[in-house]
């Protein structure tokens, strides 16, 4: 009579065993994707929307000076009219309006092909409206003053506070309940100050009111400049002996 092979049949219990060892395994990776992604801050760093390719090109354009003495950052900058403010005429404008840290740094290349005599920095409330991590924006503040130094060691840089904002009028709702935020950034800004060896101008203790708001009378949209503003930033300069 033939004979034939005896095959192997596992028992029950080990086959469980497999089916469980197969579910424990990829429920580990589902779990570990979702949990990656839980812990994930997704927030914007672009920088390059129209109004900056704009402007970035308009100053690229134009010649360098002598002694330039350099105001950057964002629309609360490219809102002051500083040569008149000042009455100076070596003061550039280099605010771009929505302008964040990022932005900042990709433009240094302008900025510091003239080796100008002073940068007076102003950046952060636009990554914050972002929600951007203060220690983030801080590290990216950082990394524009280290830069300056680096390229343009002459150049004396002065790092300004960011401006309160006014929670009761702002026009913006991204902008809304940042109050702390800004507060935030301020504290990391005068630690930077010091450990760069630049000067830290204190401007926010002089624009917020007693309930943390931007005064009423400095702005009409709850985050920019009246001109009683940019007078006021004027007078600050003034008060502490900051002369161009």
């Amino acid at each position: 009579m033939k004979k034939y092979k005896r095959f192997y049949f596992p028992k029950i219990q080990h086959i469980r065993r497999l089916f469980f060892a197969v579910v424990v395994f990829f429920g580990a990776v589902v779990f570990s994707e979702n949990t990656t992604a839980q812990n994930t801050i997704a927030y914007d760093t672009t920088y390059t929307f129209a109004h900056y390719k704009i402007r970035r090109a308009f100053y690229e354009g134009l010649p360098n000076r002598k002694h330039e003495i350099v105001f950057l950052g964002n629309s609360i900058t490219e809102n002051g009219d500083w040569n008149e403010i000042f009455r100076n005429k070596n003061i550039v404008n280099r605010g771009i309006g929505g302008d964040v840290c990022w932005g900042v740094l990709n433009r240094l290349d302008e900025v510091l092909s003239s080796q100008p005599k002073y940068i007076f920095l102003m950046i952060g409330i636009n990554d914050i409206g972002r929600s951007v991590p203060v220690d983030i924006i801080a590290g990216k503040i950082q990394e524009i003053i280290w830069r300056i130094k680096a390229e343009s060691p002459l150049t004396k840089v002065y790092l300004q506070s960011v401006l309160p904002i006014n929670e009761e009028i702002i026009w913006y709702d991204y902008m809304k309940n940042k109050s702390d935020k800004i507060i935030e950034l301020n504290e990391q800004l005068v630690s930077i100050a010091a450990k760069s060896k630049i000067r830290f101008i204190d401007l926010y203790s002089h624009f917020v009111d007693e309930k943390g708001n931007l005064k009423q009378e400095l702005t009409a949209d709850g985050i920019h400049l009246s001109a009683c503003g940019y007078l006021l930033w004027r007078d600050i300069f003034k008060g502490k002996g900051i002369r161009f």
